[in-house]
């Protein structure tokens, strides 16, 4: 079995592969304060109520936005699953030519989701939206070269900043509001918040597909994803797990 841990600016994503195979997903908050000791009682936790004994965990890779974790699952997986995980980053083989300027500046995460997209939605082009703590748009030609992409607030984010700036304004859930034409202020917010939303990333997508030459498939990925897909058909995919699958096939290159 394949531990795959995707550590996100909001939430930690961990995934369970036996083979090729998704066993097993969690979600936990991302805790920066957090000691390697304490992630591994909530991982065991987790694989305890699967029925999944540590021994059971052959190996181990990550993908992380937040450097300073990075250190803490590297002790984790070797003091208490006593594996040497594979870390993606710079330098790491993964089989994507990366066209941006700087290519050290695109996050791994990213690249991690180009290689699942390739191989589970291709052929390219592409375009991967990715609705996180980030809104991040992702565009791959038709000869599977990372081109480079777009970055917006996320949804969640966008509502805490309006929320904290506005004295008269307050958090809401974010949830389909009746109408777009809101009828009172938590409505309002609703419906600028999830159709304004909607908006850019049609919008952006259009975009997209005329710069790529008119066709590409939409794959929808992260934590808002499946929310907005039920809005709209924008997305031609919507695949939660994107990253996680990438990171396995990432590892798989890597270990052979």
């Amino acid at each position: 079995m394949l531990l795959v841990i995707d550590v996100g600016n909001t939430t930690i994503t961990i995934g369970l592969f036996e083979g090729d195979e998704l066993r097993a997903t969690w979600r936990i908050a991302t805790d920066h304060e957090r000691l390697a000791d304490e992630y591994a009682v909530i991982l065991m936790g987790l694989l305890n109520v699967r029925g999944i004994e540590v021994g059971e965990v052959d190996d181990a890779a990550l993908v992380s936005v937040v450097p300073d974790l990075v250190p803490v699952f590297e002790t984790l997986f070797q003091e208490h699953l006593k594996v040497s995980p594979l870390v993606v980053g710079t330098g790491t083989r993964t089989g994507v030519r990366i066209l941006y300027d700087s290519p050290r500046d695109v996050g791994a995460d990213r690249i991690a989701d180009v290689v699942a997209a390739v191989q589970r939605y291709g052929p390219p082009p592409l375009i991967i939206v990715d609705l996180g703590t980030a809104l991040v748009f992702d565009a791959v030609s038709k000869e599977g070269d990372y081109l480079g992409g777009a970055l917006a607030p996320g949804i969640h984010i966008a509502a805490e900043a309006l929320t904290e700036r506005a004295a008269k304004l307050y958090p809401v859930e974010l949830t389909r509001p009746p109408s777009a034409i809101g009828k009172n202020t938590v409505n309002a917010l609703q419906s600028g918040l999830l159709f304004g939303y909607i908006g850019l990333i049609e919008g952006m997508v259009a975009r997209f597909k005329e710069e790529l030459g008119g066709a590409a498939t939409v794959i929808g990925t992260g934590g808002w994803a499946e929310m907005i897909a039920r809005e709209t058909d924008v997305f031609d995919e919507v695949d939660p797990d994107l990253t996680l699958h990438g990171v396995r096939l990432i590892y798989e290159a890597n270990r052979e």
